[in-house]
């Protein structure tokens, strides 16, 4: 007991060191260095807002556990999960958590705080280094008619072992990286990279006011004193930080887009009144987060979503459906539409917008009232996270079943009518329409790339130049184009000037590759860019360059900018990715290894972080630290719960270092593994065979050879592997046969003439 009783004051001890210095400031009335007022002062003076507030989402974002944000059940109540007890019980009138901890021995953890309310509430514990951690056992605060009322894993049956980044003392589930800024106001996450430790403070513990309104001391200095009638006329004589009147339609969307986007931190926090990409970049719409058409697949938080809509396009913002001060819905049902969408529609803001009767079975084709009939069903359908969470797809678009058979991306309609299929759902639709009408879809450019079909580079180049697409789909192009060399660049160098910042931004990636003078006369424009984003990615493609490639004038101000580009990168550098993004920038600056202890750094956040794992071993090897570079390949490959593609190409690269230093037997072995856990890498099946040859062992060569190209029959280097294994068994036949599907499979290959020769072809 004395032992539980000690660790209880540790961890008080420590939330207070590293939290109780935000806690402190919140009653002050004082300006504080950044001129954020007390929380309270708002309440007075805007009473209908405070209430609207109050108890909304942003009001119960976080909150300290006590019994009035407590939601779940502590009456010393068990739940079990993957072989894992986790319960949860009431001492001295404080919470507490009974469960494995990141020792892997169970004991008592006390909640400091509560973070959401529905249709979850998950709770935070206080560790060492300044850390807050989320369990993940979270309580269902639904209804229990609903399914709610009960503790759940939001892993269901999965076992993570502590030390595993997605254990709930891991990584993945850490407040002060994962969650931190978007639940709190003017929150400092305070990192430091050197330690791994958090000094994190906030003003306000959830989100208040100044978090979308920006620092209001002025304005509450200015309230309390003479207001003149010409003080009343603007915002910013009224010591308002964030105008939102002169913001337009994209402006507001972007206050809430810090917090609603998937995005990469710039290490600058939030910067309330100023565009997105001062402070963040947005995810463009990448396979892991999207479907083809942009449907949403991974936890994408809307902006990525709404940017891709004709709401978007047409200068409906978030405050147009949304309350900003409850965050609800301004009507319930299809109200919220109608607003627009009516007999008689707001023509002066929409003048393009169609009179018609929305709300009717002339339009939906359902029955009245049904749930077809409602229109977020069929225009903004639901994907389900955390278990409980369904969330909308905010891109609002036209149910399209046929684009759901040509790229396998969601259907509304089959989404509803589970016992019918994408075919039925599409002569449904051409029945209610004499001349149906079908646009072509980036879809169908994106799914294309994605099975590789296609020219790649003419079709993203296509993308990047129809000023009629959604900026985010445009960079979504750019962000793919910038892999494809010297072909991509007459496309980027266009985009670099593009109206879009999101499409400067993802289009300086393309340039990397060039001669620094190149880069420099390409690039050195953007290092001015208006958006911190675009500035950010130009000195990433800068890094490596030396000084004299600059102009004179210029070479002062790039350091200062370097510098201060890898300050914010030590301090963002709290997750394994973004410890990625340190080491890279290191490496490319030259200094190895430093670089070298960053991807160590990564990797002890997370061991299954691969891209971490290949650069370590790629630039161990190339600075000649052999033996740590294979036991980096090897430990990767032992890894339990490993994705079969990331062992796969690990177990390639060992059995590349292993031939290397003359362990050929070995190398064979992992390269046997390598092939048959990415089996679409034509590639390892080439070496594979050259390596088998050079045993001594042409059967097993050819058969691995002949393997790869049963899933890539028009592979170039394994018909030419198998062109020169049959040549040199004096299978001349055999060899003339291979070389003939060479010709056709790539008729200007270089190796053609040479082997036509050596094997006396006419």
């Amino acid at each position: 007991m004395i032992g539980l009783l000690r660790g209880g004051v540790l961890l008080l001890l420590l939330a207070a060191s590293s939290f109780g210095a935000a806690d402190a400031q919140s009653p002050a009335l004082a300006t504080n260095p950044a001129g954020y007022a007390a929380a309270e002062s708002c309440m007075s003076c805007h009473d209908e807002q405070a209430r609207a507030w109050k108890d909304s989402d942003h009001d119960w974002a976080m909150r300290k556990a006590e019994p009035s944000s407590v939601l779940g059940d502590f009456a010393d109540t068990s739940f079990t999960d993957a072989g894992v007890e986790t319960r949860f019980f009431r001492r001295a009138g404080q919470y507490f958590v009974h469960t494995e901890g990141e020792d892997g021995k169970p004991a008592d953890f006390q909640i400091l705080y509560t973070f959401g309310h529905r249709p979850l509430q998950q709770y935070l514990v206080a560790f060492p280094g300044g850390r807050l951690q989320a369990l993940t056992v979270a309580w269902d605060s639904r209804p229990a008619s609903a399914g709610g009322q009960r503790w759940f894993s939001l892993y269901p049956g999965q076992r993570f072992a502590p030390g595993d980044a997605l254990h709930w003392t891991g990584r993945y589930q850490n407040w002060n990286a994962m969650c931190a800024d978007c639940h709190s106001t003017q929150l400092e996450k305070g990192y430091d990279s050197q330690s791994d430790s958090f000094s994190t403070t906030w003003h306000e513990q959830n989100v208040g006011c100044q978090s979308c309104h920006g620092p209001a001391q002025a304005h509450v200095e200015w309230a309390q004193g003479a207001k003149s009638d010409a003080a009343r006329e603007s915002a910013t004589a009224m010591g308002l930080s964030v105008d939102f009147s002169t913001l337009g339609g994209a402006g507001l969307i972007e206050q809430c887009a810090y917090c609603h986007s998937r995005r990469q931190g710039l290490g600058v926090a939030q910067q309330p009144g100023h565009p997105s990409l001062d402070a963040v970049l947005p995810a463009t719409l990448r396979p892991d987060l999207y479907h083809p058409d942009g449907q949403i697949m991974g936890e994408v938080y809307v902006y990525g979503s709404y940017t891709q809509s004709k709401m978007y396009a047409a200068g409906v913002t978030c405050t147009d459906c949304h309350d900003p001060h409850s965050t609800q819905v301004r009507l319930e049902g299809n109200g919220v539409c109608l607003q627009c969408h009516n007999e008689q529609p707001p023509t002066t803001r929409f003048p393009s917008l169609q009179a018609k009767n929305y709300d009717s079975p002339e339009h939906h084709h359902h029955a009245q009232a049904s749930s077809g009939s409602q229109c977020v069903n069929c225009h903004m359908s639901e994907t389900t996270y955390m278990v409980v969470d369904p969330r909308r797809d905010h891109s609002i678009r036209i149910p399209r079943p046929d684009l759901a058979q040509a790229t396998g991306s969601p259907d509304a309609c089959t989404a509803c009518h589970q016992d019918r299929n994408a075919d039925w759902a599409v002569q449904s639709i051409d029945s209610w329409f004499d001349h149906p009408h079908r646009p072509a879809h980036y879809a169908q450019t994106f799914h294309a790339l994605r099975t590789g079909q296609g020219d790649a580079v003419a079709l993203l180049a296509q993308l990047i130049d129809d000023l009629g697409k959604p900026a985010i789909v445009r960079a979504s192009a750019a962000d793919q184009l910038a892999d494809f060399g010297q072909a991509a660049l007459p496309t980027l160098s266009k985009a670099l000037a593009d109206d879009s910042a999101l499409v400067r931004a993802y289009a300086v990636g393309g340039f990397v590759a060039l001669p620094p003078v190149q880069r420099v006369a390409h690039l050195l424009p953007l290092l001015d860019d208006p958006q911190r984003a675009v500035r950010d990615e130009t000195l990433r493609a800068l890094a490596d360059i030396p000084l004299i490639a600059l102009p004179a004038e210029r070479r002062e101000a790039f350091e200062a900018q370097l510098q201060d580009y890898e300050q914010r990168l030590h301090g963002e550098a709290d997750l394994p990715g973004n410890r990625l993004n340190l080491a890279v920038f290191l490496e490319r600056r030259g200094r190895k290894l430093e670089a070298m202890e960053q991807y160590r750094q990564a990797l002890r956040m997370d061991p299954h972080f691969s891209p971490a794992r290949v650069n370590l071993a790629t630039l161990a090897s190339q600075t000649l630290y052999m033996d740590e570079a294979e036991k980096v390949l090897r430990d990767g490959v032992a890894l339990n719960g490993m994705p079969a593609s990331d062992r796969g190409n690990l177990a390639y690269m060992l059995a590349l270092l292993l031939v290397e230093r003359g362990q050929p037997a070995e190398a064979a072995t992992f390269m046997a593994e390598a092939a048959e856990a990415a089996p679409e890498n034509a590639r390892i099946r080439y070496n594979q065979g050259l390596l088998l040859l050079q045993m001594g062992k042409p059967d097993a060569a050819q058969q691995a050879l002949e393997s790869g190209l049963s899933r890539a029959p028009d592979d170039a280097d394994l018909l030419y592997a198998l062109i020169y294994l049959h040549g040199v068994s004096g299978r001349r036949e055999l060899a003339a046969q291979y070389w003939q599907r060479l010709k056709r499979a790539s008729p200007n290959d270089p190796r053609l003439e040479p082997l036509r020769s050596d094997l006396r072809i006419r």
